[in-house]
This record gives structure tokens, sequence and C-alpha cells, in this order.
């Protein structure tokens, strides 16, 4: 069940997302926090695994990420960063 909430951010910073990770669109799956454009592969694997983080997020809007595709194909290689509720970031996946 999606549902809108009045300050997103408040709640995505208290869940250990750091400020220059966030970004429009977020999510709350499996209790871990997805935010940007993560790669649904990148989602799943991380619910497969279950590490301790507090999740994962994709900063800015790279080109050909999912949702960001072009029309010419051309795709932008960017970094799927894990997270934990210290802020501590370190990178998940490479795209």
């Amino acid at each position: 069940m999606a549902r809108r909430t009045p300050d997103r951010r408040r709640g995505s910073i208290y869940l250990g997302l750091a400020a220059g990770l966030f970004t429009m669109s977020g999510a709350l799956v499996g209790g871990y926090v997805v935010e940007g454009h993560v790669p649904a592969d990148v989602v799943n694997q991380l619910l497969k695994e279950k590490p301790a983080v507090a999740g994962l997020a994709v900063p800015g809007m790279p080109i050909g990420s999912p949702g960001m595709e072009s029309a010419d194909g051309n795709k932008q290689a960017y970094n799927v960063v894990s997270f934990d509720k210290a802020g501590k970031t370190q990178v998940y996946a490479v795209r």
C-alpha cells in the first residue's frame, strides 16, 4: 500500500538517509529505505541478502537508470549506495 506523508524527507532522514542522498522519490520496502532510481534487481538482491543497512539510494537522476531511459539508449554509469542509520555509506552495486 502506498501513501503520501506530509514530510517524507524528515522520515527518510530519521531512517538513516543522509541529506545528500535524498531524491524526489522513495519508498519503504521490506523495512529498508529505497531512495531514487534503484533498479528492481538490486532491490530484490537487498531483500534476499538482508544486509545490516538502513537502505539503498541512487543519488541524482542518472541517464539510463530506471525511469530515466533515453530514446537513443544512452546510459550513464552510476552507483547504488547503501547507507546505515549513522549515515555511513558504501557502494552496494555499480551500473
